[in-house]
């Protein structure tokens, strides 16, 4: 008579772990918001300043409803990689991270949270993790939404470290490690009327352009794909469309660059691309074959980061 086998893991060990944590993982991937920062005017900088850009700080604009005491500052990534922390001085700021250790199913309320903590936090406490608290303060509440990011592009981390302040051997060495791992970047200045959030990164061998962009995803899709059919997907000599990916309920078409060129040289042609990709959007003729052909392709070559 064969062994019967066993369908149920054996508490403690190591399948039922695993088991465990792939619950753990499906559950959280269920309760996380798609489009987190919909609803705010910085949604696509605010996107990109999480997802890829290395360094850069703005100072936000709070809502009158926030009752706050204190200035808070976004920040790509803080010391640490903490959530928040409080620099001390005359008038002490609030420092607020969104690329952080401890991620949430929700990065927005995350962020709101990590904004009131700075105004009752004392001068040089941090915050290792932002817990939303369900119910809580959503960011739209908290920061102005029709305001844009005011943002500093910064080539390295000394703004980690006060104006006039010394820092310690140990931190000293972190901020240059961190240093020698940047990329160089910087955010295209495309105009008052620019849609989304177009940013330039010197990956060394190539350069590359990610352009955060607002639309539904299949109507943005769909552009592309007309545009691609026509042989317009790119911002001339010297770039190349490489793909797209989506985060946080948004599409982000990237294209290769000439890494010679600096990037205030492609502003011009960024602009001609997105008066471009805005006359393909607002046609709503049907696709043709040739055109349904480019969107199968385009669609194949996507990344899904989160």
């Amino acid at each position: 008579m064969g062994k019967s086998k066993r369908n149920s893991p054996k508490p403690g060990g190591n399948r039922a772990q695993r088991l465990a944590e792939r619950r753990a993982a499906l559950e959280q991937a269920g309760e996380a918001v798609t489009r987190p920062f919909q609803g705010l005017a910085a949604e696509c900088d605010l996107v990109a300043l999480r997802e890829f850009v290395p360094s850069a700080t703005a100072t936000l604009k709070l809502s009158p409803g926030a009752a706050a005491e204190r200035s808070v500052v976004l920040a790509t990534v803080l010391p640490g990689a903490v959530a928040a922390l409080v620099r001390a001085g005359d008038e002490p700021t609030g420092y607020v991270g969104v690329q952080v250790q401890a991620e949430g199913a929700n990065p927005a309320a995350d962020i709101a949270a990590a904004i009131l903590w700075t105004q009752s936090a004392e001068p040089g406490e941090s915050l290792p993790g932002a817990e939303s608290i369900e119910g809580g303060p959503a960011l739209t509440d908290v920061i102005d939404p029709g305001a844009a990011l005011e943002l500093t592009v910064h080539q390295d981390f000394d703004w980690w470290v006060p104006e006039g302040v010394e820092p310690d051997p140990q931190v000293a060495a972190t901020i240059e490690q961190a240093k020698q791992a940047i990329m160089p970047s910087d955010r295209l200045d495309l105009g008052a009327d620019a849609i989304g959030a177009a940013w330039w990164v010197d990956a060394g061998d190539k350069a590359h352009l990610r352009w955060v962009r607002p639309e539904p995803e299949d109507d943005l899709m769909l552009a592309l794909a007309r545009l691609h059919a026509a042989g317009g997907l790119h911002l001339g000599e010297g770039s190349r469309f490489a793909g797209s990916f989506r985060t946080h309920g948004l599409l982000v078409p990237v294209f290769d660059l000439d890494p010679e060129r600096h990037a205030s040289e492609w502003t011009a042609p960024a602009i001609e691309f997105g008066a471009r990709l805005a006359q393909a959007l607002a046609t709503d003729a049907p696709m043709s074959a040739e055109e349904r052909r480019s969107r199968d392709g385009l669609r194949s070559r996507q990344v899904t980061l989160r």
